[in-house]
């Protein structure tokens, strides 16, 4: 999960990050309390009150208009081709999966539930057979049933990547790693539905026939990418303006980075659908394109929360953290954010070289400069987020880095730079997206710790926008001379293969759109994601995703910053509102209700 999956994170100058830090850590003192406490709203649950818990429950009623704005719109709203964090979240009101996330607070949250499906997986063969029945009543938005092959048509989808790229592509490569099928607008079978591995017995009836077991093909499953697509509804690159509904809510209006309007699917039955409870009338969302106009509106009562769910900026949490305490939360997110060293430029290619920017930097200012603990994050101190399973926290800290070096350790720093054959420091770039002011101050951090041990290091902001081919080209990086490249990831499913297989494994190195920056080709580490795909027992994936980290780690690839954490607004008419790890910590959309329908 890139960054841009949560995306749009908001424009923030450097000196305003640091300005705020002090009231973020009186702020994190604050905890809970009643409204009386925690600022000067009347209506609202308190500081925290939805964070892995549900505010408000009892309060949500059926009717009125849910308002979301965002500072930036979905990177497609087609089921196939979305990747951003939020679209997931949202696409759950106009789209059904066989699975999906339970509509739980917290870690619940990640676990699946079945959705179409009557029940979750039948597994067999090994793990390499997996066989779903639809439940009766499911429908599309014009009433008519939902069957297996339009489930099968719309996971067909993923390989039409010449048309419909940008989503995630997992069950293409574990249904057909050969690349054989060439997807549906090339398939010459006359009803399109030519993909051997999944079969479609009759209308109720799915099967999928792995070549090989994969441990966490369910969480594929419940991808957003897995929903159904009607074939005579496909309308291919525009499906994304007008997706057709199988969920309580469809698509009523739609105008590109303005605005978006869903109006209730009267098809859809409740009876047929375990997970929504479809409180509002309407949705709409309304785009930004500035963030502190965003905030305000948020701030007056005009929207009721953030769509983008990346945190309020800096201005108006100031704002909110002084007058609307009651409003606001405060979750981990699921997001690891770093810098990598790419093993492509001189000299990151030698281990001491990297080890010496972990030991100078200094990790309270790099903290700092990410909003500090409450709206930056705790201190990073390995690559394992706390929402996988196998993650250790802070408990696991080779380098010392919310330890002893915290605030950098220069005699280490020197003692690495000359077993790495450059005593006297060397000349390097920092990479950063030229449209995250957070990532710009945490690069000058970074610039001026390393400055003290002898390392000369030049900022170069791109543009944000052309992420793919800039920093992504492994062949532009080295071309650049891009050492430190700043960014971020969060699972896609909540798993080590779900998190780390596109940023460690080896086979995972791309010639455009590369995740693995630092270039890792370590035998090691790839045979533990193969043991990890065919290990079915979760005290088996724990342990090895345990032991990927390690070795991830002691390769010193990578300088963690903070395990992330932001601060989300909630108005004070929001109900059934909570956080989730099944979305990196953001309010869960799919059941959030109106306290008082207008």
């Amino acid at each position: 999960m890139t960054t841009q999956r949560t995306s749009g994170r908001r424009k923030r100058a450097f000196a305003a990050v640091a300005a705020v830090a002090a009231l973020l850590t009186t702020a994190a003192c604050g905890g809970g309390g009643d409204d009386g406490d925690n600022g000067s709203s009347t209506g609202a649950a308190g500081f925290d009150a939805a964070n892995n818990k549900v505010a408000q429950a009892s309060l949500a009623k059926k009717g009125g208009t849910l308002k979301f704005g965002g500072a930036q719109d979905a990177d497609s709203w087609d089921t196939t081709r979305g990747y951003y964090g939020f679209m997931w979240n949202f696409a759950r009101y106009y789209s059904r999966q066989l699975v999906t996330g339970k509509a739980e607070p917290g870690v619940a949250g990640a676990e699946l539930t079945p959705d179409l499906a009557t029940g979750l997986a039948k597994v067999t063969d090994d793990g390499k057979t997996y066989t779903y029945t639809l439940r009766d009543g499911v429908t599309w938005e014009d009433g008519k049933p939902i069957t297996s092959k339009d489930v099968k048509y719309g996971i067909e989808r993923v390989w039409a990547q010449d048309v419909l790229s940008g989503g995630p592509v997992y069950l293409k490569d574990v249904l057909d790693p050969k690349g054989e099928y060439q997807g549906p607008y090339k398939d010459t079978s006359a009803d399109k539905l030519g993909l051997k591995a999944i079969d479609t017995p009759d209308d109720k009836t799915i099967v999928f026939h792995l070549p090989q077991a994969n441990s966490d093909f369910e969480e594929m499953l419940a991808l957003v990418s897995a929903s159904p697509v009607r074939q005579d509804k496909d309308t291919k690159s525009k499906y994304g303006l007008k997706p057709f509904s199988s969920g309580p809510y469809k698509f009523e209006s739609y105008s590109p980075g303005k605005e978006l309007t869903l109006t209730r699917n009267a098809s859809w039955k409740q009876a047929s659908d375990p997970i929504r409870k479809a409180y509002p009338d309407k949705i709409t969302v309304t785009f930004f394109s500035d963030a502190n106009q965003l905030d305000q509106r948020l701030l007056n009562g005009d929207l009721d929360l953030d769509i983008n769910q990346t945190g309020m900026s800096p201005q108006g949490r100031t704002t909110a953290l002084k007058e609307h305490k009651a409003n606001l939360d405060n979750p981990v997110s699921g997001y690891v954010r770093y810098a990598v060293f790419p093993q492509s430029v001189a000299p990151f290619e030698n281990i001491e070289c990297r080890k010496a920017v972990i030991y100078g930097a200094d990790h309270v200012s790099l903290q700092t400069a990410r909003g500090g603990p409450v709206a930056g994050g705790d201190i990073g101190t390995n690559m394992l987020p706390p929402s996988v399973p196998g993650a250790e926290g802070q408990k696991y800290d080779p380098y010392e880095i919310a330890g002893a070096n915290k605030s950098g350790n220069e005699a280490k720093a020197k003692e690495a730079l000359k077993a790495c054959g450059k005593p006297n420091g060397f000349s390097t770039t920092i990479a950063v997206r030229n449209n995250k002011p957070v990532e710009v101050a945490t690069a000058q951090s970074l610039q001026a710790s390393l400055k003290k041990i002898g390392i000369t290091a030049e900022i170069d902001q791109y543009d944000g926008s052309q992420t793919t081919g800039i920093i992504g080209s492994p062949e532009n990086v080295k071309k650049k001379g891009y050492g430190i490249i700043i960014m971020g990831w969060g699972p896609d499913f909540p798993s080590v293969q779900g998190f780390g297989l596109p940023l460690w494994n080896s086979k995972y190195i791309l010639d455009s759109g590369n995740s693995n920056y630092a270039l890792i080709k370590d035998k090691t580490i790839d045979g533990l994601f193969d043991q990890y795909v065919t290990t079915l027992d979760d005290a088996g994936k724990t342990k090895l995703s345990t032991e990927i980290n390690h070795k991830v780690m002691e390769g010193a690839y990578y300088l963690p910053f903070v395990f992330e954490k932001f601060i989300n607004w909630r108005s004070d008419n929001l109900a059934n509102v909570y956080t989730s790890n099944g979305y990196s910590g953001m309010y869960d959309f799919v059941n959030l209700g109106l306290k008082s329908p207008k």
